[in-house]
């Protein structure tokens, strides 16, 4: 497949919020393995259509070498609270103390336009937030406690 290039901070992609996805086709499947190709090249944990220049509410998260497709993502619960350090692909150089729900009920189509319902804690649970909140326009130093230069 491609390896796209990842869009930096200061890309108005990145603030707008992502079109919603009204058909799983090919051109979504192709675009779930560009992407799959391009997090793998980066070596990151997650990453959302917008990060490579494309307004889709599409998302990949990798956690375990377990590897999750949404299409349209919706978080339907959240449970609980922790802190921790997060980056971005996006916005390299940077990471920042961020708060989460601890626990996150999801749900999305997956690249067969079946639904799927994802409970999840931990790293994946943070991952699929802050991929989400990418879908919103929303990057993780908006919502750092505190960001740090690496």
């Amino acid at each position: 497949m491609a390896v796209y290039q990842i869009v930096e901070i200061g890309a108005d992609v990145l603030r707008e919020k992502a079109k919603e996805v009204k058909e799983v086709n090919s051109s979504i499947i192709k675009l779930l393995d560009n992407m799959i190709d391009t997090l793998h090249d980066a070596q990151g944990v997650g990453l959302a259509a917008p990060q490579i220049g494309v307004s889709k509410r599409v998302i990949i998260v990798e956690v375990d070498d377990v590897l999750l497709e949404l299409i349209n993502p919706v978080i339907l619960e959240k449970e609980g609270a922790n802190s921790a350090e997060e980056g971005c692909l996006s916005i390299p150089n940077m990471t920042g103390d961020v708060v989460r729900a601890a626990k996150v009920r999801v749900q999305g189509l997956n690249r067969q336009g079946e639904m799927v319902d994802i409970r999840a804690d931990r790293l994946l649970a943070r991952a699929l937030q802050h991929e989400i909140d990418h879908l919103e326009g929303v990057l993780f130093v908006d919502v750092a406690k505190k960001t740090y230069r690496a």
